[in-house]
């Protein structure tokens, strides 16, 4: 299921300025890693919840490379929260999009339990999928999750969950 075009770019001018943005393969995955770590740190995220988000984000950009045609981009940005969010270049999940299982997944050959740990470790995952790619932003919380509103546009954790479209969709 796709909302729209996956090559929309206003995310900056609708959430702020970015603060990390890269391109990366298999070989740059662990670069990029320790970039966004250091990103992270500066926004304020620190101990379990920084390798948590991490950890998180790190599983999204694995995927991009394994399953999403060998390469990703990675945009990180801050307003009440942080937001990260990994795009791919391959030909998506087709439709309907597959959801986040709700427990964990049996470990195969083929992986299956990144975006299961992804949606465990970070405050909130959405995935959106078309025949251009995979995104899947991730949100982390500097203080209490509770405590931070969802960012406008924001629908239901999982992919293909209700509520509205991103901004920049087409609804």
């Amino acid at each position: 299921m796709t909302d729209g075009p996956l090559d929309d770019q206003r995310t900056e001018t609708q959430y702020g300025p970015l603060l990390l943005e890269a391109d990366f393969d298999a070989e740059q995955v662990a670069d990029v890693r320790r970039a966004l770590t250091e990103c992270l740190l500066g926004a304020g995220l620190g101990g379990d919840r920084l390798d948590d988000f991490v950890t998180a984000v790190n599983e999204a950009m694995t995927n991009a490379v394994r399953h999403g045609g060998g390469r990703g981009e990675l945009r990180f940005w801050r307003r009440r929260h942080l937001v990260c969010e990994v795009r791919d270049h391959g030909s998506g999940f087709g439709d309907p999009v597959p959801a986040i299982p709700a427990s964990r997944p049996r470990p195969s050959a083929g992986g299956g339990m990144g975006l299961w740990l992804a949606h465990q470790l970070a405050d909130s995952i959405e995935v959106r999928s078309g025949t251009d790619g995979v995104r899947v932003r991730l949100t982390m919380a500097v203080t209490d999750p509770a405590d931070v509103p969802p960012a406008p546009g924001w629908g239901a954790a999982g992919p293909g969950g209700p509520g509205p479209a991103w901004p920049g969709d087409a609804g």
